[in-house]
């Protein structure tokens, strides 16, 4: 498989594959991951029972996230494992049965499809979802010798309730502290102006994360999720910026470790 293409795994009758690979052949030291990087939704689930355009805002995927972490793996020319289905259908960064991994309700919107699920219609999506893409975080550590995993994500500036978020990006760790301040001094030595948090707008939880606590931590490897404002990428030129500001600072963590 050349370096241009996508590996599509997974797939049941006519619904896309859950895990799409790019750059899947690199030998690249760094894996990334974007778990939150589609709309998709299974056909027999229909709309989930969502308001119309509900799929398109940011509680149906992380806007403009695939097209960052693309972005970012064509810079490092590293792996790069993107998720295709909502995080409403399925959310792929819990941990499966916890109450996070299928909403019922998301930023005030009911998803009526997720209400009362018994066992057996989480388990059907935990093994055509979740599953495939556990076992291709897996695959990606197997392929290569990795150093590091980084997870991007974006997040919205305003939500239904609470108060307008004034970081344009946060850097989230738990017991990598050394990561995530390499990437947050990268990035605010190459533009001040940006404004920059750790641990911001959210926390690496036990009980509500997944790919930090159960790939990179065990691993022992240097790590972080990345959370990107989404209208800080809202146009390709904002995209590249994004992209080069990463792969600086996740370029500055590998040395670190040489």
């Amino acid at each position: 498989m050349g370096d241009a293409e996508a590996r599509h795994v997974g797939a049941v009758h006519n619904d896309p594959a859950p895990v799409e690979w790019i750059n899947a052949d690199s030998q690249a030291e760094v894996l990334l991951l974007c778990e939150h990087a589609g709309q998709a939704i299974p056909s027999h689930l229909y709309d989930l029972g969502l308001p119309k355009g509900a799929i398109d805002r940011h509680i149906g995927w992380d806007i403009g996230a695939e097209k960052l972490a693309r972005a970012v793996a064509e810079k490092l020319d590293a792996p790069l494992i993107l998720q295709r289905y909502s995080r409403l259908v399925l959310d792929c960064n819990r941990p499966p049965h916890s109450a996070g991994s299928i909403p019922e309700v998301s930023d005030t919107v009911v998803i009526p499809a997720n209400q009362g699920l018994d066992p057996k219609a989480r388990a059907q999506r935990q093994s055509t979802i979740f599953d495939p893409l556990n076992d291709a975080i897996q695959d990606g550590f197997l392929r290569a010798p990795r150093r590091a995993g980084f997870s991007i994500h974006t997040f919205t500036r305003q939500m239904q309730l609470g108060e307008r978020r004034t970081w344009d990006a946060g850097i989230l760790c738990r017991r990598d502290l050394p990561t995530a301040q390499t990437i947050l001094e990268s990035i605010t030595r190459a533009d001040p102006a940006l404004t920059v948090a750790l641990n911001e707008p959210y926390q690496i939880e036990e009980d509500g994360d997944w790919f930090i606590p159960q790939h990179a931590e065990p691993r022992g490897l240097r790590h972080s999720l990345i959370e990107v404002c989404n209208d800080q990428v809202e146009t390709e030129v904002q995209v590249e910026k994004w992209a080069e500001l990463l792969a600086v600072a996740l370029r500055d963590v590998l040395a670190q470790t040489r």
